[in-house]
């Protein structure tokens, strides 16, 4: 079986609404899995919806934190992430798998780039894992397949819930709330209390409700794609 190989996708918007704060993709939510399928033989590209530099909140720079330090300390890295892949120049035939990964950046450029749409729903048709992460899912809530449903109706999902959103009081800040957005789509939701680690696996579909299932969607994703053979 050949090397599998996955689309990291990060976001490329770094301003949180009209706050005057900085935003971006969350560290840990690209670190813990990248690890992870790196370990289990996975060949990963970064992408974004712009291509180039790609901003990190800075309130996730936790290097305390063992898997950011090491992710951020792995040879190459710095020149990877300021290189991303734009979406629309990606061709998803060259992918077993697309993962999004979380941070309140992607609330703002995910839910509406046709690339991402087009890239997500190709790799899903030809037999390809999906996953996301916390914020991340918001890559997930407009693509369509090609019979015109959509990728998430009557899914079983996890997301950043609306409960998480508004004990950090950013459910005005954020221009929808992801959990009620999911389930207006068809998406079952399954959920934990806040910060608890939850992972939702629905066949190919692999989904987190927040940091701290970052590590388990990897793992998920992992198993997908030993469990299948790859094309790529």
């Amino acid at each position: 079986m050949s090397t599998p190989r996955i689309a990291f996708v990060l976001t490329s918007h770094d301003t949180l609404g009209d706050t005057g704060n900085d935003t971006g993709y969350f560290l840990s939510e690209v670190a813990h899995p990248y690890l992870v399928l790196h370990e289990a033989g996975a060949e990963i590209d970064f992408i974004s919806p712009e291509g180039g530099p790609v901003p990190m909140d800075p309130s996730s720079r936790d290097l305390e934190d063992k898997g950011n330090a090491t992710f951020l300390r792995l040879e190459g890295m710095e020149d990877a992430l300021n290189s991303t892949t734009a979406a629309a120049d990606v061709d998803p035939a060259d992918y077993d798998a697309i993962y999004f990964a979380g941070g309140h950046g992607t609330m703002w450029d995910f839910p509406d780039n046709e690339a991402l749409q087009h890239l997500t729903a190709a790799i899903y048709e030809d037999g390809g894992a999906v996953g996301a992460v916390c914020h991340g899912p918001a890559g997930l809530v407009n693509v369509h397949l090609s019979d015109g449903s959509r990728l998430i109706d009557g899914k079983r999902v996890s997301c950043f819930t609306d409960a998480e959103e508004h004990e950090v009081e950013l459910q005005d800040v954020v221009p929808f709330l992801l959990e009620t957005t999911l389930r207006k789509h068809g998406a079952t939701l399954e959920k934990a209390g806040n910060w608890e680690a939850n992972v939702a696996v629905d066949g190919r579909l692999v989904t987190g409700q927040n940091p701290a299932s970052a590590e388990g969607v990897g793992e998920a994703l992992a198993r997908i794609l030993r469990e299948r053979p790859v094309t790529a």
